[in-house]
């Protein structure tokens, strides 16, 4: 069996759900990850096909089924399209592990092989990301999750990523980060601090989009739904529409890791080239600089910008 390393994508839900229900809802795997699974996906040496269009194939025989306690898959073929080792997941492991915490249920999962080494590291942690932390828990905690949520029209699960490493705290990361005006436009009109707050960006007539916080746990992660979009440079003028934007915040040593992920931003869409590039300046470059500096690089409000083009 394959030693778990630091490298490892791993993440962890707490529930209120007992061992029982969240073991069951793992299994059913149709549920949170992909309603077109082909094969049995909760009996041990079951064997299972995951498929996403033409961009991800997997096969994963179930090794390990521990009532309340334990799943493992071995992922016995892949094919990503995305990649140039299309076979980057074969051999890799996928586990679920469920321990009682209090009155509280903690489960751990872990792909064991996917690591930052990889091409697909990036896209597929951010999935991950997606499935466990929003679908997954959804169907633990709700009763019904969201799987492949990307399939309508031509959004896929995967996800451009981009992380940061500061030295400053994670409060004062998460600060930097809600203060959206600081990094992203001074032209951002509404609130972006609170849980269902909305506010709108635009740049120019090229860019507009509204968005609106979900999620808001201080000091460890915001994200928010994408509820309208418009570029003016593509064909389908919405393309963002339906995406989500996550900001995950955790220390890593003496210093904190900003993981940025814009789940639903892939190399399918006619302008991910330009968005992953700006994604990249602002989350390299101008929320860095807030947040260890205390100024970023905003675009500037357009009637400061054409003042500054006149002089």
């Amino acid at each position: 069996m394959k030693t778990l390393t630091k490298s490892d994508y791993t993440t962890t839900l707490l529930v209120d759900q007992t061992p029982k229900e969240v073991f069951n809802a793992i299994n059913n795997v149709r549920g949170w990850w992909g309603q077109g699974l082909e094969g049995p996906s909760d009996k041990l040496n079951g064997e299972f096909i995951y498929r996403h269009k033409d961009i991800h194939y997997s096969k994963q025989k179930v090794t390990e089924l521990t009532p309340g306690k334990k799943v493992v898959w071995l992922i016995t073929d892949s094919q990503l399209n995305f990649v140039k080792n299309k076979t980057e997941w074969t051999g890799t492991k996928v586990v679920f592990e469920i321990a009682k915490k209090g009155d509280k249920t903690e489960m751990r999962f872990t792909h064991e092989g996917l690591v930052p080494g990889f091409e697909c590291y990036e896209g597929c942690s951010g999935g991950w990301s997606y499935y466990i932390n929003g679908s997954l828990k959804k169907l633990i905690t709700t009763g019904k999750g969201e799987p492949d949520p990307m399939e309508v029209g031509k959004k896929a699960a995967f996800a451009f990523t981009s992380s940061i490493v500061v030295d400053q705290t994670p409060k004062e990361a998460f600060k930097a980060i809600t203060n959206v005006r600081g990094w992203w436009s001074e032209e951002i009109e509404g609130g972006t601090v609170k849980l269902n707050d909305e506010f709108t960006y635009h740049y120019q007539d090229m860019h507009r989009c509204k968005m609106k916080l979900i999620e808001v746990v201080p000091n460890q992660k915001a994200v928010w739904q994408v509820l309208d979009n418009y570029f003016s440079f593509t064909k389908d003028k919405s393309e963002w529409k339906g995406t989500k934007i996550s900001f995950e915040i955790s220390k890593k040593g003496n210093k904190t890791q900003i993981r940025f992920t814009h789940l639903g931003l892939v190399p399918e869409y006619e302008c991910f080239d330009i968005c992953s590039n700006a994604w990249s300046e602002y989350i390299q470059g101008s929320l860095y600089k807030l947040i260890t500096t205390g100024k970023g690089q905003p675009n500037a409000k357009e009637e400061k910008a054409k003042a500054a083009k006149k002089n």
